[in-house]
């Protein structure tokens, strides 16, 4: 059973930072592109991050491109999203996912990703 599992979220103040990882079991992910998605309370779910299978290409939503930072261990078969200078507008739920299309460019749409996360939830507030 192939399983993501998302850890780190949790309660910041603006300005401060969160490192969340995402574990996945059951298979490796080491040949394909993964992301970071996140949805508000009452709102859809928005790209974040994503990045190639081998690390060399990064891609963030205009919202965290230079606060947000997307990498991954492929020996361990995790993904992490650091985030920095964290603002209230940034709590939501986030979730990772991998997708499993053979696609040669990161993708950036929910549609293109096959197995998620249950998410875990980042709150910024003071």
């Amino acid at each position: 059973q192939v399983q993501l599992v998302e850890t780190g979220g949790g309660l910041v103040q603006p300005g401060g930072s969160l490192r969340l990882s995402c574990a996945a079991s059951g298979r490796t992910f080491s040949n394909n592109p993964m992301g970071w998605f996140r949805q508000a309370a009452g709102k859809g779910r928005d790209f974040v991050a994503t990045i190639s299978w081998s690390g060399g290409r990064t891609d963030y939503a205009d919202s965290v491109k230079g606060r947000f930072t997307i990498s991954r261990d492929n020996a361990k078969n995790t993904i992490y999203l650091q985030m920095n200078s964290l603002k209230p507008e940034d709590t939501a739920v986030y979730f990772c996912a991998a997708s499993d299309r053979g696609l040669s460019y990161l993708p950036r749409s929910i549609g293109t990703y096959d197995y998620w996360g249950q998410g875990t939830q980042v709150t910024v507030s003071s």
